[in-house]
């Protein structure tokens, strides 16, 4: 079963992050300045509309992916893209050596795609909240459910590859790896809201990143959070270590 941790008092920093992912609504957080430099848009996973979806492609801009806490994966027993690259090559070399580190960071978070079952192309944001939504709602129920039953529920659900990459969180979150995977799952968990979040890259005009602060003036104009990751990962070590 995928393990529940006991609620402990949210730090005041995050609250209102909070009470905006629990009312559908989005959150802006910043990784770092020495890491991918970058802004992204976060919503919780079971709470995707076709609007939200429209929100992350239109004015963030970057790839909407959908990430899951490393328990989840586990228990799904899905693998890494990079996994998948080390066995492809043993039949298809010319994939070999393509599985390396990113530049900011030691591994990848990615792992599959999908799309819902339901989908016909699965590009269209009606279809592509489905499927996130969906993701969701399985992360929300998985502690009802047996392994083999999660499992069977995800096979009947989805098919791959598809329009939603998925993300692996670290096993140990924030502690293991700062990255927005890790900070959007710290935050929902620590929230007691979910353990799985979508996150889409917020791109400037210039061709790079949006800068910080453009990105957070977008979060002012809207009314919603802006956080940064160090904040996100001192409240989560002191949260885990209570």
């Amino acid at each position: 079963m995928l393990r529940v941790e006991s609620l402990r008092p949210l730090p005041a920093s995050l609250a209102a992050a909070a009470r905006s992912l629990g009312n559908g609504e989005p959150v802006l957080i910043f990784d770092a300045a020495d890491r991918e430099g970058e802004t992204d848009l976060v919503f919780l996973s079971a709470r995707a509309t076709p609007e939200l979806v429209r929100l992350a492609r239109r004015d963030a801009g970057g790839l909407i992916c959908t990430a899951i806490s490393d328990e989840l994966r586990g228990r799904l027993d899905l693998p890494f893209f990079s996994e998948l690259l080390v066995l492809a090559a043993r039949k298809f070399p010319g994939v070999a050596g393509l599985s390396e580190s990113p530049r900011y960071d030691r591994r990848s978070a990615f792992g599959i795609t999908v799309n819902h079952r339901s989908n016909f192309t699965g590009v269209p944001d009606n279809d592509r909240a489905k499927t996130i939504r969906s993701l969701g709602e399985l992360a929300d129920e998985a502690g009802r459910l047996s392994d083999a039953a999660l499992r069977e529920r995800f096979r009947a659900e989805f098919i791959s590859p598809g329009h939603i990459p998925l993300l692996y969180a670290a096993p140990g979150l924030t502690g293991e790896r700062k990255g927005h995977t890790e900070l959007a799952i710290s935050l929902a968990r620590m929230a007691g809201l979910s353990e799985s979040v979508t996150v889409t890259e917020m791109l400037g005009d210039s061709g790079g990143a949006r800068a910080p602060d453009a990105a957070r003036r977008f979060a002012e104009e809207h009314g919603w959070p802006y956080l940064e990751g160090r904040t996100i990962a001192e409240a989560w070590r002191a949260w885990s270590s209570a």
